[in-house]
Parts: C-alpha cells; structure tokens; sequence
C-alpha cells in the first residue's frame, strides 16, 4: 500500500512534467525538431549506458533505499527549472543537463522498482499488484494532463514543473516508510564476481525466447513511438494551433482509455490467452499512432481524443500482461539484473529513435516523421506474433 501510495503521487507529479518540460523548450526556448529529438534522447540515454551495472548494484544491494535515494535526486533536478527561470538564466542547454540527470536516477528507480514487487507480493499477485500500480499510472495519465495544462496556463511551464519535484519528494517518504524487510542477499555465491553477474543477467534475457522476443517487441514499438513523439507536439502546437490547456484535455480525456486498459488487462488476458493479449495490444498501439494523419480529415480535438483513447487501452494492456510474465518466469535472485537487461534494451531504442525523428522532422517534415514512427511502431507485433508468447494462455512457472 505504501509503494502504491508513493507511486500514485509521483505518477501524477510526471505527468506535469511530461506536459511543461517540452512546453518550456517549444514555447519558451523555441526548440525545434533537431533539438526536441535530443532532449527526448537524453531523458533515456542513461538506459543503454548504465542499466546493466544498475541491475548488477540492484541485485547486490537494498532496492529500497535505491529508490528513496533516486526520488530525492530526481526532485533536486527538476527543482533548479523553476529557480533559473525566477532569475531569467534557464537555457535549452540547462533542460538537456536536467534530462539526462533526471534520467540517470530513473534508471536506478525503474530497475530497483520493478525488481522489489516480487518481494513485496507472492507471484500469484503479481498481475493483481501491477495492474493495482498501472491503474494508478492510468488515472494519472487521466486526471494529470488536464491539472498539467491548467497549471502551465495559470503558472507557467517552468515554475508547474516544481510541482513534480514536491511529489518526488513525497514519493521517496512514502518508500522509506515501508517496513517489510528485503532478503540480506540478492546475488547468488559467496565472492559475487561483478562480470559474472552482469552476464548472467544478459544470458536470461538472451536465451530465454520468451524474454528475447519480448525484448525486442518492446525496443522496436519505443524505437517507433519515440521517433514519432520527437515531433508530436511540434505537430500539435505548431500545426494545429492548439494551446497547452487544450493539449491536456485532449490528453486527460484520452487516456481514459489508459484506464480502462489497466482495469480489464488481467481480464482481457484470461479471456483471450496472455499471448494473444500481449500481441493483439502492441498491434493496436502502433495502429493509433498511424492514424493521427486521419486528423487532417476533421475536427482536431475528437479525432485526437479517439486515438488517445484507442492507444491508451492498448498500452496497460500490454505493459501489465509482459511485465507480470517476465517476473514470474525469473528466479528473485537476478529480478533486478533481468529488469535491467530489459529496461537497457527497449528503452536503448528510445534516445536513437528521438534523435532520427529529430533528423527526419528537420529534413523532411512533420508528417512523414509522424508516419514513419507509426509504421515501425506497428511492425513491432512481428516479434511476438510467431513464437512461443503468442500460444501462451497464461503466466508460466518460475524458471529455474
């Protein structure tokens, strides 16, 4: 109750970030494609340079503490954004510094967080407890663009980010007033050997189809997704004229698909099969981002909000069904070198693919970088589609 109170809070601070961060490079710092693409790229930069040793250090040590220590990081980052701009010194290059910091403490939280629900729950509640999370994920993603919005009108886009960093902040006591205690050790031998491990956490990954394909599902749909959000609200405000409120409606109202996903993911999944639901919603997602060209048809607003509504549903979906069968089939042991594996390969496709929808969007326009994202977001379903994750029904026994 304690991890899901501290993440509820800090997914609705993100949520304001994720809004006036951009806002202030496009609006305040007239950022374009180029640099949206970099600033995009470095928020995850740190996920392929640093997340295998991460996974390493979250095996070895306490991940409590890992994530206390990284909410504080993170508040103590996005704190300097509204304090330069009080003085009149926030720079574009200032938010590049912010970005890659405040990403180099996620990569510390991600992997320790992902690997310390294990040992807060049994695995049988694992799909429970990460669907109790994503739901609070999803009605932050309801419920925050729209706060983020009216906040970034009445405030500003640099003093609203404060608001993030105060959640972080919160969300670090609510961590470190937990008290059920974690196993003294998480490697495995008496001398742990630091390469050895790091290999190990990369082998299962590796050799284990399940998590290979899912691996590179999930790189390729963030590949395609992050070549397409590199210019997405250059396309919003620029193209569309739409005001930052407005965008957080549209986000607000759209994600109560995100919601609804969340809710039925464990649902839909015994429905139709764990497999299947994983490959249908990866499917879905790409085809919403391929349908933001329809906009041009009609009214902006409702179109948006349909697709909003349609990716989002997919999303949980497929997060909360993946998620909950890659920690059920990994010994608890090597959880955090397994998520770290992971995390540095799919969101390693992230800063690459912000920097090609950078480049495209300069070079060739807005809408051919939108379609382009949609189209390699949409192949991702390949991966999973053939192989031995589409004829799962459900969660399997832990590996050995």
């Amino acid at each position: 109750m304690r991890l899901w109170a501290s993440e509820t809070i800090g997914a609705f601070g993100r949520q304001v970030t994720g809004l006036a961060l951009p806002t202030v490079a496009i609006l305040l710092l007239k950022a374009g494609p180029f640099e949206m693409g970099v600033l995009n790229g470095l928020q995850v930069l740190a996920f392929p340079m640093l997340g295998l040793v991460v996974g390493v250090w979250a095996d070895r040590w306490h991940r409590r503490p890992i994530m206390v220590v990284a909410n504080i990081g993170r508040m103590v980052a996005l704190g300097t954004i509204p304090v330069t701009f009080i003085f009149g010194i926030l720079h574009l290059y200032q938010l590049y510094i912010v970005a890659a910091v405040v990403g180099i403490f996620t990569v510390f939280f991600d992997v320790a967080y992902q690997s310390y629900l294990p040992a807060l729950i049994d695995r049988t509640d694992l799909v429970e407890g990460n669907s109790k999370l994503e739901t609070s994920q999803s009605a932050a993603q309801v419920i925050g663009p729209a706060i983020a919005g009216y906040l970034i009108q009445v405030v500003g886009a640099a003093e609203a980010i404060a608001t993030d960093a105060i959640a972080f902040l919160t969300s670090a006591f609510f961590i470190f007033s937990i008290k059920k205690q974690e196993p003294e050790s998480q490697s495995s031998g008496e001398d742990p050997d630091f390469i050895a491990e790091l290999k190990e956490g990369a082998q299962i990954v590796i050799k284990n189809p399940i998590l290979r394909r899912i691996a590179a599902c999930t790189a390729t749909s963030n590949l395609g997704s992050s070549i397409f959000f590199a210019v997405f609200l250059i396309y919003v405000y620029g193209r569309l004229q739409l005001s930052p409120g407005t965008v957080g409606v549209i986000f607000a109202i759209g994600s109560i698909g995100v919601l609804v996903g969340a809710i039925a993911a464990a649902r839909v999944a015994s429905s139709i099969g764990l497999g299947r639901a994983i490959v249908i919603s990866i499917f879905v997602g790409g085809i919403g981002l391929l349908a933001i060209p329809l906009v041009s048809l009609g009214p902006a607003v409702p179109i948006l909000i349909g697709i909003q509504i349609l990716t989002g549903f997919s999303i949980p979906v497929y997060n909360i069904n993946q998620v909950s069968l890659r920690q059920a089939i990994t010994p608890d042991r090597i959880q955090g070198r397994m998520n770290a594996t992971m995390r540095t390969i799919v969101w390693g496709t992230i800063p690459l693919g912000s920097l090609i929808g950078g480049i495209l969007g300069s070079q060739f326009g807005i809408m051919p970088t939108l379609v382009i994202g949609g189209v390699v977001a949409t192949l991702s379903a390949v991966w999973v589609a053939f192989g031995p994750v589409i004829s799962l029904r459900k969660v399997p026994a832990q590996v050995s």
